[in-house]
């Protein structure tokens, strides 16, 4: 067994985990090799312990929600991945408020706001992440970002201490927030949404699904929009008028139906899409002169 594992469960004895498992499958594009361990802490405590477990030894903890947004490697990967899946509690709070936890996927989020008839959310529906990794990058779609909604976000620092960071400190901003600069870990994060219509709200769901189904490639693995929006343009238009719709290495594929998402067409390689994403960089750059920066987490 590998020493930091056995370090983690002497420190957390019912930690749930599986050694040397492939990353594939956890990851949307289906690319990933094996990792030395990948656990699964049961509660916010159990979380704690290992990440200050992890780093005691001097190992910097790799989380893993729905793993919808990363590009791992499809070598061995000499680290301990760190699931949140368990950390899923929603609960309400206040009159228009909801607390979630960090592992709480964002479909399931705002179907419980539907539920219990808060608007707000609608854009977040489809988004196929995590709460944490959505507060960590402040994602968005159709105009609505998590910005608009998060008004506190517990995490946990470096050196284990607990924090509860709010309004604008969390410092969010495209694709961006405190959490991401200052190596924070999200737990969890409470959010003001407004009364609402149950049906209209779902309407709009309903409407903003059948926009995705229409437009994006969901049929085929990919971990989303590739690159950020740049400051002048949309990436999918840049990379569309350059001619790249389609352009193809091994099994990875610009997408015909969506310029800006990068696919797996069956078995590509985690080097088939470094490839096609550094082309289309390349491409771009040289037609516009805008060098278009990764929106997917790139793990090596």
């Amino acid at each position: 067994m590998d020493n930091r594992l056995s370090a983690l469960l002497r420190a957390c004895p019912d930690l749930q985990f599986i050694e040397n498992e492939a990353l594939s499958r956890h990851c949307s594009f289906r690319i990933g090799g094996p990792c030395a361990a990948l656990v699964t802490p049961a509660s916010v405590q159990e979380l704690c312990c290992v990440l200050q477990t992890l780093r005691d030894m001097g190992e910097e903890p790799l989380l893993l929600g729905n793993g919808t947004n990363l590009l791992v490697t499809d070598q061995a990967l000499d680290r301990i991945v760190v699931r949140t899946e368990s950390l899923n509690a929603i609960t309400r709070c206040g009159e228009t408020g909801i607390y979630a936890q960090a592992g709480v996927p964002l479909s399931r989020l705002a179907l419980f706001a539907a539920e219990h008839c808060l608007t707000g959310l609608e854009f977040a529906h489809g988004i196929p992440g995590t709460l944490g990794g959505a507060a960590v990058m402040n994602a968005g779609a159709y105009g609505g970002e998590m910005k608009d909604v998060i008004v506190e976000t517990d995490c946990v620092d470096e050196n284990g201490a607990l924090l509860t960071i709010r309004g604008e400190a969390q410092a969010f901003s495209y694709r961006h927030s405190i959490f991401s600069d200052k190596n924070l870990i999200v737990l969890g994060c409470r959010l003001e949404l407004q009364p609402g219509d149950e049906s209209a709200i779902r309407a709009r769901m309903a409407e903003l699904a059948e926009k995705r189904r229409t437009s994006q490639p969901l049929d085929k693995p990919s971990a989303g929009s590739t690159f950020k929006r740049p400051e002048k343009g949309y990436a999918a238009a840049l990379i569309d008028e350059a001619g790249l719709k389609g352009y193809r290495v091994g099994d990875a594929a610009v997408s015909e139906k969506h310029a800006g998402f990068v696919v797996n067409l069956g078995n590509a390689t985690f080097a088939d899409v470094l490839a096609v994403m550094e082309h289309v960089q390349e491409t771009v750059h040289a037609r516009n002169g805008i060098q278009l920066m990764p929106e997917v987490r790139i793990i090596q």
